[in-house]
């Protein structure tokens, strides 16, 4: 099932979700609301209202006011966040456009990212649960500063583990996955059983998603809106690179390491650091590790009432394991 059958379910109630953050959006500003617009128009999965969205359904069989505000809030939230990370990055684009940082400088970015922010937190405090979710949106809010600062001292240092890359993508990625699920689950007063099972499924999803994302950087033609090897260039040791590393000898992992290091002032090692991952089966290392955290996902769905929202949640996870982009 594509992600547009997916979504078809549900497309009234994504139109309603767009509609809200349309409206979240506005402010009178000709330079902010163009700008927007521009960010708006742009192709996007959604994959995060979706989730949070389908999940609601999967608990109760139907969707409240809350359902529509917290998906809003999770896509604000998410954007919000990819507009300060292309400044902490100094992405020149994103999904194959050129980001705001691009366009208009860190400054403006960072302002529009924080304006998004603030709206997300608009949405969550029209529900009469607003007090409440605010304390899983602050959390995701923390888990993503913290991910990115792990991240940036491992990739200084380039001794990432195993353990530390699961810990960097849980808190970059999975965590606003997981917000999503829980605030779907939440939006309809589920069990804290079937909040519990939401936030299973979508911890493990959002690994696997993230894992895939990382297999895209070593593969040559993935239209993911990046250049294939970026993340090596910004000495990111995702699990591809771990994995050949345990696969080698001990003098060998030292001296991929040495390369990582050396990235900034020979940009030509990232070829070098490709085909050893190739050589030493860190793709399919990869790609088991995320077919073992999707079934997970999947068999975490058991719990919930069949119907047509665990349906498509199972189709998401399939989704994410046979994406191209």
């Amino acid at each position: 099932m594509t992600i547009c059958e997916i979504k078809e379910f549900v497309k009234d109630d994504l139109a309603r979700v767009r509609e809200l953050i349309d409206f979240s959006l506005r402010s009178g500003i000709e330079l902010l609301d163009d700008t927007n617009r521009a960010l708006l128009s742009r192709p996007s999965k959604g994959l995060r209202p979706l989730l949070s969205i389908l999940t609601a359904y999967a608990c109760a069989g139907e969707l409240s006011e809350d359902s529509y505000r917290f998906a809003a809030a999770v896509e604000l939230l998410h954007n919000a966040t990819l507009l300060h990370d292309d400044v902490a990055d100094e992405s020149p684009t994103r999904r194959g456009k050129p980001t705001v940082n691009t366009i208009l400088g860190s400054s403006a970015s960072v302002l529009l990212g924080d304006f998004w922010l603030v709206r997300a937190m608009d949405r969550i405090l029209d529900s009469p649960q607003g007090t409440l979710m605010i304390r899983f949106f602050a959390k995701t809010l923390s888990d993503l500063a913290e991910g990115e600062m792990l991240q940036l001292q491992k990739a200084a240092c380039g001794d990432t583990s195993e353990e530390d890359y699961m810990k960097i993508i849980y808190y970059k990625t999975a965590s606003l996955f997981e917000l999503s699920a829980v605030s779907g689950a939440k939006s309809v007063n589920a069990s804290e059983e079937m909040v519990s099972v939401a936030r299973t499924y979508a911890r493990n999803l959002g690994l696997a998603f993230q894992i895939k994302d990382d297999i895209f950087d070593y593969s040559a033609g993935a239209e993911i809106g990046k250049p294939v090897g970026s993340d090596l260039l910004e000495q990111k040791i995702t699990l591809p690179l771990i994995a050949a590393m345990a696969a080698s000898t001990p003098s060998q992992e030292a001296e991929i390491r040495s390369m990582v290091a050396e990235i900034p002032n020979n940009p030509s090692r990232v070829d070098e650091i490709r085909e050893f991952v190739f050589s030493h089966n860190g793709i399919e290392y990869s790609v088991k590790r995320m077919e073992v955290l999707l079934e997970e996902a999947k068999a975490a769905l058991a719990a919930f009432p069949e119907g047509e929202g665990r349906m498509r949640l199972e189709a998401v996870a399939d989704y994410v394991s046979e994406r191209k982009i």
